[in-house]
């Protein structure tokens, strides 16, 4: 299948033009990336072009599919299931788009919440994702140069930019998320409040 027909399968399947646009964007910055920082582009821009398949699919769906999949739903998972998407995103990749590259399917399974191992294709598409040029927030630009520059430190700004604007709007992190900032060395506290990523 080729690219552009690949892209015609995800517009028809997510069924709405915003957020097909967002993906096409996340394959386009992630396959950049990729060539900046030696991560096969190709793999890179398949990721970002799937990673949101059940995006727009209802709580109940995405408990529901997973539940079927006999996929672990974690009680943070429970309590917010639209972080499901990923990881269901992922099997839709594998079942619909005949995506069997463990690596590929690590990356979409990774790209909303990050986890304490990650690839440097896991990286590049979860900082695609958060960078992407139709992000509004202030930091977006400084973020995206840096993770063009530096892999690592674009991890660790980006998900100490989430860190910090959920814990400021109150709102819960996801463990994975926690455990990535940890492991790519961020504090939080140190960085400044971004809008919201994923």
């Amino acid at each position: 299948m080729t690219f552009a027909e690949l892209c015609r399968r995800v517009r028809a399947e997510i069924g709405q033009e915003h957020r097909y646009a967002h993906s096409v964007r996340v394959a386009r910055t992630a396959e950049l990336l990729a060539m900046r920082h030696g991560v096969p582009a190709e793999k890179a821009r398949l990721a970002g072009m799937l990673h949101d398949l059940a995006r727009l699919y209802p709580a109940q769906r995405l408990l529901e599919e997973c539940r079927a999949r006999g996929l672990t739903i974690a009680d943070y998972e429970e309590r917010h299931p639209i972080l499901l998407h990923a990881r269901l995103g992922a099997e839709l990749a594998r079942e619909r788009y005949g995506v069997h590259d463990a690596g590929v399917l690590s990356a979409i399974a990774k790209h909303t919440t990050a986890d304490a191992v990650m690839s440097p294709l896991d990286c590049v598409v979860y900082l695609a994702d958060s960078l992407e040029p139709g992000r509004d927030f202030a930091e977006r630009g400084e973020l995206l140069a840096l993770a063009m520059r530096d892999l690592h430190g674009g991890m660790r700004a980006t998900l100490a930019a989430s860190v910090g604007y959920l814990r400021k709007k109150g709102l819960p992190v996801a463990p994975p998320t926690l455990a990535a900032l940890r492991v790519f060395g961020g504090e939080p506290e140190e960085v400044p409040t971004a809008a919201p990523l994923g």
